[in-house]
């Protein structure tokens, strides 16, 4: 099994044979000794790093061919059917046993802290996603990017870093996709290349596997955080303002229909969660996700996930479908994950017929490109509607534009709240009540910027008034930031 180790001591035995053959031409070196010491000086501090370097990708290499005879001699000893009703303590002092009798029967030894690591790894590889497994349980991590089997990429508080982690080959990173898509019903290959779904801790998977990624397969994983944060906490970490809350409170509150915009990992889903908390527990709440990622905390809450066709081509269920479905269910508020097709229109229509306090998220750079993102579906969707008339449906079924951004220190931001006040003439009229004002850069490249105030006073401030919510004049206050 470590036959190319034996042969690299082979080679290593060849060349100290070589150079004792070659010793009686030593003479020859002391011809010019001014160059050959010059020569030689830079040399022992090459060689001391080298050989460390060596062995610990030799120890890597070994460890890993360890760990695949391993798991194919658990896959045949193991009795699988019965795994689904092990615990986690007998399941791991199984594998252990059995690692043992093989490592015993190979004549391997390994130390203590080897052994360990390697049977935890081939618990990973039997019950979970193999490599995957210790990004996964990873707090720190947000996201797991995977290109090809030597690369693995980790997003931590915004930003992107490489991580030591590495499949073994790229069959050994097929076979984790495999695993996680069979699990829920999907299938890839080459005639499928691609595929999204959903891990068992409701993270949001994508695949997409050669001949379509040319340098091996591609992963993404957006991992499904437990915790939800809570409008207080993203005050804290300065996602926005105590005013901005409030005024957001009495938006929610009092019922008006909010979109938030934004960006790919700019926290629309985030503050999209947090918004929700502030409606009200007596409230029957619709939702419709492509990936379930919501978790609503009130009593009264419906959820729908669309699913794929299979295999056939059959057994579709778009969120047009949900949205069309969930209008004949009685619903006070209907939220959408993300807008991003057809049911545009459906989402228009419920906005504008009763269902008050709707909320979705779409992406877009901005308030104004948020509106112009909405037309352009519902062009893309077949309907021909004069455009005066679509931005008049535009203009009274979406209340509110919440834009959060990802900013290039990482850090994200409810950079803009902006009011969609009706029509003046073909154009939709809109209002911003909040933005993030920046002001520069700090030397460690973090963002300097503060929240304001535009001065205007809100649109629907008699709204707020008649539902109980006299926010108070100073919070529509601009302000300005001292600086050091």
């Amino acid at each position: 099994m470590f036959s190319k180790f034996k042969k690299e001591a082979a080679a290593a035995g060849t060349s100290r044979a070589n150079v004792t053959r070659l010793k009686p031409q030593a003479p020859k070196v002391e011809e010019a000794p001014k160059q050959s010491i010059r020569l030689r000086k830079p040399m022992p501090a090459a060689n001391a790093k080298a050989p460390p370097e060596d062995r610990e990708r030799k120890r890597k290499e070994r460890m890993s061919e360890i760990k695949l005879e391993l798991h194919r001699a658990l896959l045949d000893n193991l009795n699988l059917s019965a795994l689904e009703h092990a615990t986690e303590a007998d399941l791991r002092a199984e594998i252990g046993t059995i690692a043992s009798e093989i490592l015993e029967e190979k004549s391997i030894v390994l130390n203590r802290e080897d052994r360990q690591t390697l049977i935890k790894e081939l618990y990973d590889e039997v019950t979970g996603l193999g490599p995957l497994e210790t990004l996964l349980r990873d707090e720190t991590v947000s996201d797991i990017l995977v290109n090809g089997p030597h690369q693995i990429f980790v997003e931590r508080d915004g930003k992107l870093q490489i991580s030591d982690v590495t499949f073994k080959d790229e069959r050994h990173l097929l076979r984790i996709i495999d695993k996680i898509v069979s699990a829920v019903g999907r299938r890839v290959d080459e005639s499928n290349p691609y595929v999204d779904a959903r891990l068992a801790d409701g993270s949001r998977f994508n695949a997409m596997v050669p001949p379509v990624a040319v340098d091996g397969s591609l992963v993404s994983i957006r991992k499904f955080k437990k915790d939800k944060l809570s409008i207080d906490e993203l005050v804290n970490f300065g996602a926005f303002t105590e005013e901005m809350a409030a005024y957001l409170q009495a938006a929610v509150a009092t019922r008006l229909n909010v979109i938030v915009s934004g960006g790919t990992g700019s926290g629309k889903t985030t503050t999209l969660n947090a918004l929700s908390s502030f409606i009200d527990n007596s409230e029957r709440i619709l939702t419709i996700e492509d990936t379930a990622e919501l978790q609503l905390q009130q009593v009264h809450v419906g959820r729908m996930e669309s699913r794929p066709a299979n295999v056939e081509g059959k057994g579709e269920v778009t969120a047009r479908d949900c949205l069309k479905n969930a209008l004949r269910m009685r619903p006070d508020r209907i939220i959408v994950g993300e807008t991003r097709g057809e049911e545009v229109i459906d989402m228009l229509q419920a906005m504008n017929t009763g269902h008050d306090g709707s909320m979705t998220t779409i992406h877009a750079n901005s308030a104004r490109d948020a509106v112009s993102r909405l037309e352009n579906m519902v062009a893309m969707a077949g309907i021909e509607m004069p455009i005066k008339a679509l931005r008049s449906q535009i203009a009274s079924a979406a209340n509110l534009i919440v834009q959060a951004s990802r900013l290039q220190d990482g850090s994200r931001r409810m950079v803009s709240i902006t009011e969609v006040t009706g029509m003046e003439g073909d154009v939709i009229s809109m209002q911003e009540i909040f933005r993030y004002q920046r002001v520069g850069l700090t030397p460690e490249n973090k963002i300097i910027g503060h929240f304001t105030a535009t001065g205007v006073r809100s649109h629907f401030s008699e709204r707020f008034r008649m539902w109980g919510y006299d926010l108070p004049a100073s919070i529509y206050e601009p302000t300005t930031m001292e600086m050091s």
